[in-house]
């Protein structure tokens, strides 16, 4: 069995949310584990957004990112080929990817396409963990990160709204909702 990559971004806007064509990747954090939630690698980079440069004193406190994190970092058109080098070496093996609901892989296509950036992320299965995490469960509705590990029985590792300590905590389930 492959391996799994599990992203999560973290995104500028403001309290009551933006829509999605107004948000842009402001970090990106990437866990490559086992089928058995193992991490094997991982990758993780602040993103300098291009059309509103200025975090939102939500966004900042949600995040706990500063504005000179983002300052300092790459806009996305150079972060992006970073994260597909470091991909390359693992990319035989990769089963698929997955995030905590639909937002992630929304905004990585979003992007992809407005900025003609390639990705092998598009040759491999997309996973929406948090429905199949509320699918196994026999959930009326599919629950947040937090609620989902509370539901398993585990405890949110790290600071929340942080891409990498995210998707190392959504990692945590992808045993739980895997074919064995």
């Amino acid at each position: 069995m492959g391996y799994w990559l599990v992203i999560d971004l973290e995104a500028t806007t403001e309290e009551g949310g933006w829509p999605i064509a107004e948000m842009e990747i402001i970090e990106i954090g990437a866990s490559l584990v086992s089928a058995d939630g193992r991490e094997l690698d991982h990758f993780q980079r602040f993103v300098r957004p291009l059309r509103r440069p200025y975090l939102t004193n939500f966004c900042r406190e949600l995040t706990h990112i500063s504005q000179a994190n983002v300052d300092a970092a790459a806009p996305l058109a150079a972060v992006w080929p970073l994260f597909e080098r470091w991909l390359t070496a693992h990319h035989p093996r990769l089963a698929g990817w997955a995030s905590w609901g639909e937002y992630d892989r929304r905004q990585l296509e979003q992007d992809w396409r407005q900025q003609q950036l390639n990705s092998a992320l598009t040759a491999v299965p997309h996973l929406n963990l948090k429905q199949r995490f509320a699918d196994a469960r026999q959930l009326q509705r599919p629950v947040s990160l937090n609620t989902a590990l509370q539901l398993a029985g585990l405890h949110f590792n790290g600071q929340q709204h942080r891409a990498l300590e995210d998707a190392r905590n959504t990692a945590r389930l992808l045993p739980l909702v895997l074919p064995a």
